[in-house]
């Protein structure tokens, strides 16, 4: 196989394996071995996800005994991207919020072989850590995961208080004490009155970063991007917190489930439900900058001539991989359909975006 696309090469005792398949739905990881570049690494290799983990197809967690390796990692992330057809859309949309100026995680397709054998094409995918924070020359910080819909930024969920503010948010890097500038922001989100909310919150979110990132998920369309499948980082120089992206295989036209969902199904302004977001908007000068931001990006990156040779190039890097996953290559007449859906999908969605800018005022 081209050594364009790396291969990654597990050797796993099949006690241990067993034992791991034994351990499906919790957060047990086997001792293995991982060869990268003809380096073998000792490994603890875990399943990650939730409903993904009683897929085919599974995707893995895997933890370095130390970060002395070639990838310069705690830990990574192995996605078998199982219900995208196109195994390209997390890719997709993490490059697109990098263009966006967010910090995202990078990732690349990898072959992944267990005990010698092939079991298919994945997305690697880089942890959001220390070392994440460390290869940007970004300065230290508390790092959190939304992990659930509870991290909506309020007292609340679905009419119900909350049993704790950090309820959803699992802090992934830096120290308990950490957790009250959390606790904070979310207390200014929920009890600042609307004539000092726009002074007052300038001092916690880094706005210009923040307005990138609803443009990218407004654009790509995760439906779940707004109180679930992101980060939190604050930078401890400014003492302001800017959230990253997570897990964006939903998007670019198709659902959690791999079905189709349509361009006009989450509205310009995002979901609501997101306290942060919703009261963000509601303050005519952030308006102003997330429409400038939504229209400058409308006619320069998010377009289909920016995109389609991004898009083409993806797909005939791991088509020949696609028709050796012994999972999906049954799928090969979607998944060389999908770029032409991918484009598609951006030409209506860029339109209804367009026609929308109005509501922004």
């Amino acid at each position: 196989m081209s050594e364009i696309v790396p291969s990654y090469i597990l050797t796993i005792d099949e006690d241990e394996l067993n034992i791991l398949r034994e351990n499906l739905l919790n957060d047990y990881a086997a001792p293995a071995k991982l060869m990268i570049d003809q380096i073998d690494y000792k490994i603890r290799l875990g399943y990650r996800g939730a409903y993904t983990r009683k897929f085919r197809k599974r995707s893995y967690i895997v933890h370095f005994k130390n970060a002395n390796n070639i990838i310069g990692a705690h830990a990574i992330h192995l996605n078998a991207e199982y219900k995208d057809p196109s195994i390209m859309r997390n890719k997709l949309s993490l490059d697109f919020f990098q263009d966006l100026g967010v910090l995202a995680p990078d990732c690349k397709h990898i072959n992944f072989f267990r005990n010698e054998t092939f079991r298919g094409i994945y997305l690697q995918l880089e942890s959001v850590d220390d070392l994440f924070l460390q290869k940007r020359n970004l300065p230290p910080g508390p790092i959190y995961y939304a992990t659930n819909n509870d991290a909506n930024f309020s007292f609340e969920r679905d009419g119900r208080r909350k049993r704790s503010l950090l309820s959803g948010m699992q802090r992934a890097n830096g120290l308990l004490s950490d957790d009250q500038y959390l606790i904070d922001l979310i207390t200014v989100i929920n009890n600042t009155h609307r004539k000092d909310f726009h002074y007052h919150i300038q001092n916690y979110i880094n706005i210009e970063k923040y307005f990138n990132w609803l443009v990218g998920v407004v654009c790509t369309m995760n439906n779940d991007g707004f109180n679930h499948n992101y980060s939190l980082y604050r930078n401890s120089d400014n003492g302001l917190f800017e959230i990253m992206p997570w897990d964006y295989d939903a998007t670019w036209g198709r659902k959690i489930s791999g079905g189709i969902m349509d361009h006009k199904y989450v509205p310009i302004e995002g979901k609501p439900g997101n306290m942060l977001k919703d009261r963000l908007l509601e303050i005519p000068d952030f308006r102003k900058i997330y429409k400038e931001k939504l229209e400058e990006i409308l006619e320069t990156k998010y377009t289909v001539n920016y995109l389609e040779d991004k898009i083409a190039a993806l797909h005939d890097l791991i088509r020949p991989y696609y028709l050796l996953d012994p999972y999906i290559n049954d799928n090969i007449d979607i998944f060389d359909y999908e770029p032409e859906m991918i484009l598609q999908f951006v030409r209506n969605r860029n339109l209804f975006l367009k026609a929308n800018l109005k509501n922004l005022y």
